[in-house]
């Protein structure tokens, strides 16, 4: 027997084999999706303006870091700070939070952590809310919370867990556990 023609027989059968291999491992790599959980892009320090079905402003955005949620099309975001405009008027609702995460159409903003709204400057009824947890509705102009919310304006002070607010005209519906305070002499 020729050793030539068993090394070529040998070769080719390990070529064989190793092709063979690599096709298997191919199919499952496809099927399983990307295995490093990347997103698809990363934003760092930017300003950006987001528009609603319409076309109009839904709201505005700067933050430190932007990043699309692996395998869906959702945004999350850290300490970001939003301006969300009134439907009637020039005035923006300032909204801050230590982390946030909007939806793929827009319609839902959920901020976590240390969040802050302030009333457009200028209102005439100035108001501060204070919670760990709020989502907003930019669309709709609305804001919701299951979590203990601070309410603060010119002379009082309410307290409650649960809130539902109408950012548009400015009313609060606190849900239970309400307190309120009543400081006639004090500001903001």
């Amino acid at each position: 027997m020729n050793w030539r023609l068993v090394l070529t027989v040998v070769l080719l059968a390990g070529a064989l084999l190793s092709g063979w291999s690599a096709w298997r491992q191919k199919d499952s790599i496809v099927a399983d999706g990307p295995a490093d959980g990347r997103t698809d892009y990363l934003l760092r320090d930017f300003d950006i303006v987001a528009l609603d079905s319409d076309g109009h402003e839904a709201f505005s955005l700067q933050a430190p870091e932007l990043q699309q949620t692996p395998g869906a099309r959702t945004l999350e975001l850290v300490t970001p700070l939003f301006h969300v405009p009134e439907k009637e008027g020039d005035g923006r609702w300032e909204i801050r939070s230590q982390t946030g995460w909007v939806s793929e159409n827009n319609e839902e903003v959920r901020l976590r952590g240390a969040v802050t709204a302030d009333s457009p400057p200028g209102s005439a009824r100035p108001m501060r809310m204070r919670t760990d947890s709020l989502n907003v509705f930019p669309q709709r102009n609305q804001a919701t919370s299951d979590a203990v919310v601070d309410v603060e304006q010119p002379g009082s002070t309410m307290q409650g867990t649960g809130m539902r607010a109408d950012l548009d005209s400015g009313r609060i519906e606190l849900l239970s556990k309400v307190r309120f305070r009543n400081e006639p002499n004090s500001r903001r």
